[in-house]
């Protein structure tokens, strides 16, 4: 069921919706509970096929799936109240971010924490354009978005860590 007080699990899941299972598990309950947008996402010859978004209730939850509808990416905002490790949320500040974790890395303007691949706090406009270093990050900047999909290939070669099967 979904569920937006649910524990964000990295590589896993979000609101409990898990990644790598297809979307039509869920869109019943998405469509009967939720107010629901989609969008599609015309992709590029070596993908083959388009991607879709499906926004429910005012984006608090985002659905990204591949061109099969298998969920890639699941979002949260501002107004999801599931937290990472009991700690850590979308609505967060830097600040606030920094002292409850033990590192935080800036890469392709996004945030990753204490090296989980899984995760990702989005940087806000203008922010993830500009931001070099963690240093260009006001403290008191909030990170509205919470982004549970596999960054493992972002990871320098010797941090790797094997992807779990599903």
């Amino acid at each position: 069921m979904i569920d937006f007080n649910a524990d964000i699990i990295s590589f896993t899941s979000l609101a409990n919706i898990r990644l790598g299972h297809s979307v039509d598990m869920y869109l019943e309950e998405m469509l009967t509970r939720f107010t629901v947008e989609t969008k599609e996402y015309p992709s590029s010859p070596p993908l083959g096929g388009d991607m879709h978004g499906y926004f429910l209730d005012d984006n608090t939850v985002s659905i990204f799936t591949d061109a099969n509808d298998i969920i890639v990416s699941v979002i949260g905002n501002q107004n999801y109240h599931g937290r990472y490790q009991n700690k850590l949320c979308a609505g967060i500040t830097m600040e606030r971010l920094t002292l409850l974790s033990k590192s935080v890395l800036l890469i392709n303007g996004a945030l990753i924490v204490d090296n989980d691949y899984g995760l990702a706090f989005s940087l806000p406009s203008p922010y993830d354009e500009i931001a070099d270093h963690l240093q260009h990050i006001p403290g008191d900047l909030q990170l509205f978005e919470i982004v549970v999909s596999d960054y493992s290939s972002w990871a320098p070669p010797a941090s790797r860590r094997g992807r779990k099967k599903r």
